[in-house]
């Protein structure tokens, strides 16, 4: 999936995958790919933005790390952070069971079918 699907997401995306531990950008784009099952594949030219912007807001703070003779940028959740992700968790938790109260009815309890 790409696009639409993930708009609005993106940035729960990134504080689920940055959960486990400290990420550099490219381990985060294969993180969300790989827990998705590889459904959700992230551009680099979405992902770099919004861990700037969520860096900017105090949810993710960062440093740098050599590897070798490379140098790379790793990210890793704040405590406002990791109060985002779970506040995210609880909206999608609520979000989903409306729809999928929607989508997938059961009948009521003593309701005639």
């Amino acid at each position: 999936m790409r696009g639409d699907p993930v708009r609005g997401h993106l940035d729960s995306l990134l504080l689920a995958a940055l959960e486990s531990g400290p990420k550099h950008g490219y381990a985060i784009i294969t993180a969300v790919q790989e827990r998705s099952g590889g459904a959700l594949e992230l551009r680099t030219g979405t992902t770099y933005p919004a861990l700037n912007r969520l860096e900017r807001a105090g949810l993710l703070a960062s440093s740098w790390e050599s590897v070798g003779e490379r140098r790379r940028r790793c990210y890793e959740l704040t405590d406002a952070g990791r109060a985002a992700l779970a506040e995210e968790r609880a909206s999608w938790r609520e979000f989903t069971a409306a729809i999928g109260s929607v989508l997938d009815p059961r009948p009521l309890p003593g309701a005639a079918t």
